[in-house]
């Protein structure tokens, strides 16, 4: 019979890792964030773009700085964040303008310590979209209520660790929120995300991690502001048709063409979403 691993883990084995770019307004209301968690833990920031704007903040905030001089990419800010505090056994990569609710590490710790071989710890988020007037959250419309239902079976531990129900779920797309995603660095290899993708190498690196042993462990609690905005990542690579090239090739992974156009043109879906800033 096997025995069950009993987890141990304190705020003292995780580490936010900020990945800054260039001179985001929304970084001081990010770092802001991760300093008033219930639990305390370490925070440093990334950036291939280092300047003034960035080192005060980490100056005000006592953050250390690290500087990646790969300018390749997303996927490769990513792999360096990643790779930062190697004695770290829990990470968070941290997207320069989203937030996270006070409780998002003592929840994240909870779980950690309840899971058997977690592999990565994630959970539901709203968004922050743009209007005129200013931002506002948004709980609930088409997106984020059909990502609820994807991940719903991984609500439950007997069935976290069987690789063919997450692979399953990712074959329809991706419904995993990148920046509530804590990793299991001890469970997974040395790096995570492809350099040849630039939107969807977080796509990508669950569709890897879906084929080790090991559980996804997904919390139906919202502890994640996603902003939603004409200038970020996300709305650009969208403007720009990376997004759907990307997924498209990402689909064609799971299944034949014919039927990568079915799910495609739901999948669309996603991408109006943002286009209706």
């Amino acid at each position: 019979m096997k025995i069950k691993k009993i987890n141990n883990f304190s705020t003292n084995d995780h580490v936010f890792v900020i990945c800054a770019y260039r001179e985001n307004q929304y970084l001081r209301e990010c770092i802001l964030s991760l300093k008033e968690q219930s639990c305390k833990s370490n925070i440093i920031m990334v950036t291939s773009t280092p300047n003034n704007y960035i080192r005060e903040l980490c100056s005000i905030f006592e953050i250390p700085l690290f500087i990646n001089n790969n300018t390749s990419g997303i996927a490769s800010d990513w792999n360096f964040a990643y790779q930062q505090m190697i004695g770290k056994k829990l990470l968070t990569i941290v997207h320069q303008d989203d937030i996270y609710e006070p409780d998002y590490l003592c929840q994240i710790l909870k779980i950690a310590n309840k899971a058997q071989d977690a592999l990565i710890l994630y959970t539901d988020y709203y968004e922050i979209r743009e209007k005129a007037e200013g931002f506002f959250k948004q709980y609930y419309n088409r997106l984020l209520n059909i990502k609820r239902i994807m991940n719903f079976p991984l609500r439950f531990s007997v069935l976290q660790r069987i690789k063919w129900i997450r692979y399953f779920i990712l074959s329809f797309g991706s419904p995993i929120c990148c920046p509530s995603v804590t990793y299991i660095k001890t469970n997974l290899p040395a790096s995570l995300f492809d350099t040849n993708f630039k939107n969807a190498c977080d796509y990508k690196a669950w569709a890897m991690i879906s084929k080790l042993n090991g559980a996804f462990v997904y919390c139906p609690r919202r502890l994640v502001g996603h902003r939603i905005y004409k200038d970020s990542t996300t709305s650009v690579t969208i403007a720009n048709n990376i997004r759907k090239r990307e997924d498209l090739e990402m689909l064609s992974e799971f299944w034949p063409k014919s039927i990568v156009r079915i799910i495609y043109f739901f999948y669309q879906k996603a991408e109006k979403s943002n286009n209706s800033l």
